[in-house]
C-alpha cells in the first residue's frame, strides 16, 4: 500500500498497516456473536449505521446479525470531511420509529465518543427501550470517553486511522484493512 498512486493524495506521509482485511473480518465476526448473544429475543432491533464511516462495517456485520431487525441510518458528523471534531451536525435522523424498540448503533470508530453519545441520548429521547453501540475500532486514549461502545471490534492506538470504512479528508474509505498515517518528512 505504498504505491505512487496512493502517496500523492496522503501529502508524503506513510501508511502502516494495522490490520489486514482477513484480520478485519475475523473481528467483525467475533463482534457479530457478541451481538448475537445480546439480541437473543424474538423482538425485531432497529439497526442504525452512522454513514458514512459505518458503510462498510456496516454492510459486512449485516449478514451474521442472527436476529430479527429493521435498518436505517444517521448521519451526523463533527468532522465535516476535516481531520479535528466540531459541533455535531444532522445532515440525517432516523426514519425508523424507535420507540418502544431496542436499538442498535453501528459505527466505524470510539474516538472521543461525543457524536456516539449524541446519538445514544437522540434514540432514548424518542423512546427506544435500551440502546446498545457496536463500533469497528475503539481508539486507546488516555481520556476516557464520552461514552463506552457496548461492543468493540477493534483496538487501535491514538493515532490518526483511515480504511475500511474510515477516511482522511474525506478519501480512503475504501482500504481494504486499517492504517495509521504516519506523518511525512515536512510534517
Amino acid at each position: 500500500m505504498t504505491s505512487p498512486e496512493l502517496m500523492a493524495p496522503l501529502h508524503g506521509g506513510r501508511l502502516r498497516c494495522l490490520y489486514d482485511q482477513a484480520q478485519v473480518k475475523d473481528a467483525l465476526k467475533r463482534m457479530a456473536g457478541e451481538i448475537n448473544a445480546t439480541f437473543s429475543g424474538a423482538e425485531p432491533v432497529v439497526v442504525l449505521g452512522v454513514m458514512n464511516g459505518a458503510l462498510v462495517t456496516l454492510g459486512q456485520l449485516l449478514t451474521d446479525l442472527k436476529f430479527p431487525l429493521y435498518l436505517d441510518y444517521v448521519h451526523a458528523t463533527r468532522y465535516q470531511q476535516g481531520e479535528t471534531g466540531g459541533e455535531l451536525q444532522w445532515q440525517r435522523r432516523p426514519e425508523e420509529p424507535l420507540a418502544g424498540h431496542q436499538v442498535l448503533i453501528v459505527d466505524d470508530i470510539l474516538d472521543w465518543g461525543i457524536t456516539l453519545a449524541a446519538l445514544v441520548e437522540h434514540c432514548r429521547q424518542a423512546g427506544a427501550t435500551d440502546v446498545k453501540t457496536a463500533v469497528l475500532a475503539r481508539k486507546q486514549r488516555a481520556q476516557p470517553p464520552a461514552i463506552e461502545a457496548d461492543f468493540a471490534a477493534l483496538e487501535v492506538p491514538d493515532e490518526y486511522v483511515l480504511g475500511y470504512g474510515m477516511d482522511y479528508r474525506g478519501l480512503w474509505r475504501n482500504l481494504p484493512g486499517i492504517y495509521v498515517l504516519e506523518p511525512g518528512p515536512h510534517e
